[in-house]
């Protein structure tokens, strides 16, 4: 199957027989899972006692052969198998008097390269860049320019010729944005830097929400991970991030056009509701199955996180936030975006304290205080069924586990069996801090409003404060840090690591779109203003055609990287038309 290898176990050892076990080279701390039972040799026959093993390609292994009767290890052997190989492990004695054992492992056919679709697919898509960019470079040119507008509008072009001073004028000129004059002023004041930061984060949580060609490194890491390189645990932080943004530039334009904060604090609540709302719809499906038992509902979700994270983030600001966004007034000018909203900064602690508070110090029934693991397997088995710790105590305790994700990210490697959800309550704590700090986002750019240098000069430093601290928090470590890089738990560094990369890809964004205008932001442009429709979209029709068809072969790689491609792009293309159409579904 997709991910495994075969091994064959040859034993030429005599009696006892063999146990083979393996633990996953990412399972920290786990205990070695039993395999398969080799029996001894045939002496009398000279057949060697065999055993055949499907084993993981996705991580390293480390195999254990020990004797069955006495438990003692024979030899231990560290591989990373490759995908459809054909292994061999052969158990021999080299010298009967010290009783040395020896254990090869031979390849009897070789893996295949399961990572070539990606590198065609990557050309493709290259290849439909370069075409595109060659079609802009060309539509400079004027006599291609009005062949083309000629073979596409030629009634205008009759115009053009007709006309008695050999020119069009204003009203009928062919402009290549079809857009009226009012709509292109006001795209040209919004910053186009953000709604490709959300539409890029979006486009590949669809793209890995759908399969990722079932690829292991476009799955969310089983548990803790390193300087967060496993990116789709980024994505989801990435779209709470630039929610903060977005939130500091909506309220303060909907301020100054004189709106009352009650009126905009019902507006908060309402799109909140309608928000929790559809998470609920949306991570409930039942299709065909007939109706979704009241017992068995998941309340949170990532929609639901997101209406939550939205209406604390959104009222705390409303609370604080001015019409009049000039230049403050006070000792230090250059912290003006900070120091008038120190209430903020004091709830937020207030927040972290008690999260840290709540992970740490709160009695988890036969867990220890501060656990932060995955229970099952890891940590030697001592603690199975603690997953999450405070925070799957807390779901379990108030939700029930019947309300809560069944299928978490830790049983796949850990093998644990209790419900963990990651989008938990005490989680959420966290992703308000994530979204606060995209708030502070959106603060620079309206405090430095035409001042490239100092909006980018302050997304380097808020970017180099968050990675001074993630590397503090987690000692650059995966495992050993105070408080590791974990996604299922939204740790704060976790948080702090993910705010650092945000600070970092908003500024190149906004340096190529903003600034620069080097990169309109197409594709990604196009998704990111209509993120609430493709987001719920790519869940409700995840099922449907075009979106999923029967393959040939479900073990194929290539065949589930095309049809998650496909169903990616189309969600891209639906909404670059309706962009064309100015249609854009808000709450």
């Amino acid at each position: 199957r997709m991910d495994q290898a075969l091994l064959l176990v040859r034993n030429e050892l005599p009696s006892p027989g063999l146990n083979l076990a393996a633990r996953s080279g990412s399972c920290h701390q786990c205990l070695y899972q039993f395999l398969a039972f080799v029996p001894p040799s045939n002496e009398s026959l000279r057949k060697p006692g065999t055993a055949s093993v499907m084993v993981d390609t996705q991580h390293p292994l480390t195999l254990l052969l020990n004797s069955s009767v006495g438990d003692r290890d024979l030899c231990k052997i560290q591989y990373h198998f490759g995908e459809f190989g054909n292994y061999s492990l052969v158990v021999k004695t080299l010298s009967t008097s010290n009783q040395t054992v020896s254990c090869d492992l031979i390849i009897n056919e070789g893996p295949i390269n399961s990572y070539l679709p990606i590198l065609f697919a990557f050309l493709v898509y290259m290849g439909i860049l370069a075409l595109l960019i060659a079609g802009r470079l060309l539509m400079k040119i004027d006599p291609v320019r009005n062949w083309v507008y000629k073979k596409l509008n030629p009634r205008a072009t009759d115009r053009m010729i007709n006309s008695e001073l050999g020119s069009p004028n204003t009203t009928d000129s062919i402009n290549c944005d079809p857009a009226p004059q009012s709509w292109s002023s006001g795209s040209r004041q919004r910053l186009r830097s953000l709604d490709t930061f959300r539409g890029l984060s979006l486009v590949i949580m669809v793209f890995v929400n759908y399969g990722g060609g079932k690829y292991w490194f476009f799955k969310h890491e089983s548990w803790n991970d390193i300087c967060q390189l496993h990116f789709p645990s980024a994505l989801f932080s990435r779209f709470v991030f630039i929610m903060g943004t977005s939130i500091a530039l909506a309220l303060g334009s909907i301020l100054r056009w004189g709106s009352s904060k009650w009126k905009v604090l019902r507006k908060i609540i309402w799109r909140s509701f309608v928000l929790i709302l559809l998470g609920i719809v949306v991570v409930n499906p039942n299709y065909c199955l007939g109706p979704l038992s009241w017992d068995n509902l998941r309340i949170p979700g990532v929609l639901q996180r997101l209406g939550f994270t939205y209406l604390v983030v959104a009222a705390l600001e409303l609370l604080f936030t001015r019409a009049d966004s000039g230049t403050w007034e006070g000792r230090f000018p250059a912290l003006q975006d900070i120091l008038p909203y120190w209430p903020q900064w004091i709830f937020i602690l207030v927040l972290e304290t008690i999260w840290l508070c709540l992970t740490f110090l709160l009695p988890v029934p036969d867990c220890p205080r501060g656990y932060l693991g995955p229970g099952g397997i890891g940590d030697f088995g001592k603690y199975p069924n603690c997953t999450g710790g405070a925070a799957g105590y807390i779901d379990r305790l108030l939700l029930g586990e019947k309300h809560m994700y069944q299928h978490p990210s830790s049983g796949v490697i850990y093998q644990s069996t209790m419900p963990y959800d990651p989008e938990g309550i005490l989680g959420t704590i966290n992703s308000i801090v994530m979204a606060f700090l995209g708030l502070q986002a959106g603060k620079i750019t309206l405090f430095y409003k035409d001042q490239p240098k100092q909006i980018m000069s302050r997304f380097i430093i808020w970017g180099i404060v968050m990675g001074v601290i993630s590397a503090i928090l987690t000692k650059c470590s995966k495992e050993e840090g105070f408080i590791p890089i974990n996604k299922n738990l939204w740790s704060i560094s976790y948080v702090t690591t993910m705010s650092c990369f945000a600070f970092i890809l908003l500024l190149l964004i906004y340096y190529l779109v903003d600034v620069k205008k080097w990169w309109s932001g197409a594709p990604f442009l196009y998704p990111g203003m209509n993120s609430i429709l493709v987001y719920i979209g790519h869940q409700v029709f995840a099922n449907y055609f075009p979106f999923k068809w029967k393959m040939q072969d479900s073990q194929s790689h290539a065949e589930h990287l095309i049809q998650n491609l496909t169903a990616t792009t189309l969600w891209v293309i639906i909404s670059y038309i309706l962009y064309r159409k100015r249609i854009f579904w808000k709450i």
